[in-house]
Formats: C-alpha cells, structure tokens, sequence
C-alpha cells in the first residue's frame, strides 16, 4: 500500500478529531486494522471503503495514483524495449524540423494493419516482451504511413491504422505501470480517431483511457470521462451492432469500476444495469475487433464484473449472496430498467444516474 494513502488517511482522520480507536469504531474495523492502514500495510477495497464512510470523503479522497516502478538493469531486455518505445512516442521538438526517416515505396497499409492485429493476439495471451519488443517498429511504421499518404481515403486509413498501433502501445504501457507514456499513447489514438471522426475507434481508445485512470486512482475523472462517452455514443439498440453495443457496454463498465471503487454504489449500480443492457442487446458473448472493445463483450462478462464489483459496493457475505442478475438473452421489447427500446435508445441515459449528494 502506498505511503500516500497512508499519510491520507492519518491526515484526515485527524483533521476529523478522531484517535485511531474512535475511527476504528466509526468504520466498523479492529484498531489493529487502522494502525496498519497507517503505516503503510495492505489494506482491502472494503475497508478502504468503510475507512472512507466514516471519515466522510469519498474513496478517491484518500487514494494516491500509483507511481510507475522504475524498470531496473535487472530488466536489461524491458528497458531497452521501453527506451525505443519511449523515443518513438515522445520524439525531441525544436525550433527546426527534425530529419526523418521518410517512406521509400508506398506501405502496405493492409498488411501492417494485420502486424497491429498480431500484436493485439501477443497482448491478450500475455506474451508482453513480444509486444514490447513490436511496438518501436510498428509506431515508426505508422507515422511514416501517415506521412506519406497526405490525403483522401488512404490518408483516413492511416489514421487509423496508427490509432489502433497507440492503442496497443497505451494498453501494454499501462500494464507495465508507465502511467505517463500511456496518457501519451491513448490520447493520440484517440486523437487520430476524431479526426476520421472514427466514433468506435475513439470510444475504445477512451475504455482504455479509463482503465488507466483507474489504476492511477482518478476515479472521479475515470467515472465521467466514461459516462459522457457512453452516453456521446449510445447506440439504438434496434439497430445496433455488437461492435456498438459492446463499445457501449465496456463504457458503462469502466463507469460502474470507477463509482464502485470510490464510494458510489447507487451509481455504480446504475451504471452496471446500462452494462446490462448492451449485454442483452448481443444476446452472446462477443469477440469482434480488438479495437472497438478491447475484449470479449455479453452476459456472461458483465456478469462476471457484477459479481467482482459487488465486492465494493456490498459485504463479502452480500456479494457472494448475490447472483450475477444478467439475462442471457435480451428481453422481448423493452431494456432492463426502462420503457420499450427496439425501435429507440435505452431510455435510462448514463447521464441521469443518481448524483453523489443523492447517492449518500
């Protein structure tokens, strides 16, 4: 557990006038349990929860992000990937235009989109040294594509093919803890996304952005970010694709992980019945494109992820009592918490969920 939260949780419980012994009380925990929250031990996302109830903040209060842990010698192979991937997505800029490497013959843009994909299978068997040691060559690749098609639909192609290499780029960074490489990284592909206006691209590129907001603790920034999307990009579920639903579905889930995490169980709850919805929308589990979703998308994943997320919003003894309250299959005419949605948007907008002062 970090110094931080540490030093968080001592500095408000003393701003609130409380002794150790008191606190313990208020949140329901031993003593034993605050004194070792407050010198740094393991604590879990319950008791984080109770400890930020009774000082009366929210989770995110007390949570620091995470420092990235440096990658030492010891790592020799790592480094050395992160060095080139570093010098790949963060180039020097001066005053004068830099020399570049321009493309000799025009690239083949559908065969290094099929490279990308590759990389996408490495990253999701967990091959991530593989990926590490792809990445350098297929950003270089990617921008030398964008450059040398300066227009038109190849240009757009381009685009998004170098969206989809700074997602993989974002993803594998982010799971390596290089917080600040992979802000770099997802921002520009979801830059690139807008600028094709490319709305499943980018809404993908945000679910990532989410994630890495949560494992630095934002999990005010991480909630809103993915409930105005979701909400920019609800589709209509008459006519949706699974792609769309699951891009919708993945949002909604990043939403209920943040407000479930910080304190906000109406919320997240909330969030999780739109996640619900999209599941019943695809009636199936669902690969489709890395890139629209990141993963699989239906029932039984939003299922899943209810059962894990009911950790934080209820006891251990309530979650486990709990059943996964996903349908299998979508029901006939109408979304899982509003009116008739088959010929129209779920009507329960993301952005009608509860507010935090209603919530507490």
């Amino acid at each position: 557990m970090t110094t931080e939260l540490a030093d968080n949780v001592r500095k408000y419980r003393r701003r609130a006038g409380l002794s150790q012994e008191e606190l313990a009380y208020a949140a329901g925990v031993s003593p034993g349990t605050v004194r070792k929250v407050e010198q740094g031990g393991a604590v879990r996302m319950e008791t984080l929860h109770a400890l930020a109830r009774a000082l009366g903040v929210t989770t995110a209060t007390l949570l620091a992000p995470d420092a990235p842990e440096p990658v030492g010698r010891a790592e020799e192979p790592n480094r050395v990937n992160l060095i080139r991937l570093r010098a790949a997505l963060t180039p020097p800029v001066g005053l004068a235009d830099l020399e570049t490497d321009a493309a000799g013959e025009e690239p083949n843009l559908r065969g290094f989109r099929r490279a990308v994909q590759d990389g996408a299978v490495l990253y999701h068997s967990d091959s991530y040294k593989s990926v590490a040691s792809q990445l350098p060559g297929l950003l270089r690749d990617a921008n030398s594509a964008v450059a040398y098609f300066d227009g038109g639909e190849e240009h757009r192609q381009a685009l998004l093919a170098r969206a989809e290499t700074l997602q993989l780029a974002g993803r594998y960074l982010t799971q390596v803890r290089q917080y600040d490489l992979a802000y770099t990284a997802l921002a520009g592909a979801i830059t690139d996304a807008r600028t094709v206006d490319d709305r499943l691209t980018g809404a993908s590129g945000v679910i990532g952005m989410c994630w890495l907001l949560l494992r630095q603790g934002r999990l005010d920034e991480a909630e809103q970010l993915a409930s105005r999307t979701a909400d920019a990009i609800e589709p209509r579920l008459s006519r949706a694709t699974p792609d769309e639903c699951a891009a919708w579905g993945w949002l909604a889930l990043r939403a209920a992980a943040a407000a479930g995490r910080n304190n906000r169980p109406q919320e997240a709850r909330h969030y999780h019945r739109v996640a619900s919805t999209a599941a019943s929308a695809v009636g199936r589990e669902y690969t489709g494109s890395f890139f629209r979703h990141w993963t699989t998308f239906g029932p039984l994943t939003v299922g899943m992820k209810g059962v894990e997320a009911r950790w934080c919003w209820e006891t251990p003894a309530q979650s486990c009592a709990s059943p996964a309250r996903t349908p299998c299959r979508r029901r006939r005419g109408r979304a899982l918490d509003g009116p008739a949605t088959t010929t129209g948007t779920a009507t329960d907008s993301m952005s009608h969920a509860p507010t935090h002062g209603q919530a507490i």
